[in-house]
């Protein structure tokens, strides 16, 4: 074989390497790019969110006093971190109340219990009246000046009157005939709640 012969030989392997290493790069990218939408695919559907797939609500920065709206299925659900006095006001109000022991109302059975809550401190609670669908307005100051004067602070529906106190439960003489719905719900972590799904038995809240 002559030196030119060797020369192109050479050359014809060197181009191989080259063009062989070339196609494993796109090939790996290629599947990089294939297995996106697979990874995309493991996260909830914007379909599957209105269908009841469980959200995630951070409550780190909320405020005691503050309300945070999150949606699920849909609607909006209201995470209000109560403060001691709210809280307080909870057991007086059982008088006034149409179903205090909420037994016609809907909750998980956890939250059967005077705060409607699984920490009595945060309240998860559907923002939808339940009289004709209306938004109620969180009114949580004691004598708020937009309401009446024996004002003791929850929520009002602006539609056809209906108030519920600081736990969603519904008061006597208006139009609503339950208390406000709470939906499942439970800590993932400290400051973090999932709504929409029960807790995991055995895993605690």
């Amino acid at each position: 074989m002559s030196t030119e012969d060797q020369k192109n030989t050479s050359v014809n392997v060197t181009r191989r390497k080259i063009l062989t290493g070339a196609t494993g790069v796109v090939g790996a990218v290629g599947a990089t790019f294939l297995a996106v939408p697979f990874v995309s695919s493991w996260q909830p559907s914007e379909k599957a969110k209105a269908a009841g797939a469980p959200v995630n609500a951070d409550v780190s920065q909320l405020q005691p006093g503050q309300m945070l709206t999150v949606s699920w299925r849909g609607i909006p659900v209201w995470v209000v971190r109560r403060t001691p006095e709210m809280l307080a006001l909870l057991a007086e109000e059982n008088g006034s109340l149409r179903d205090p022991a909420s037994d016609e109302s809907k909750q998980p059975e956890y939250c059967k219990n005077n705060t409607r809550a699984v920490k009595d401190e945060y309240l998860v609670v559907s923002g939808i009246c339940t009289h004709l669908g209306c938004a109620p307005l969180y009114r949580p100051a004691v004598g708020s000046p937009d309401m009446s004067a024996d004002w003791e602070g929850g929520f009002f529906c602006p539609c056809h009157g209906s108030r519920f106190d600081l736990a969603g439960r519904v008061f006597q003489s208006v139009p609503a005939p339950t208390n406000l719905d709470i939906p499942p719900h439970h800590f993932i972590s400290e400051n973090v709640i999932r709504i929409g799904e029960d807790p995991v038995e055995g895993g605690g809240a």
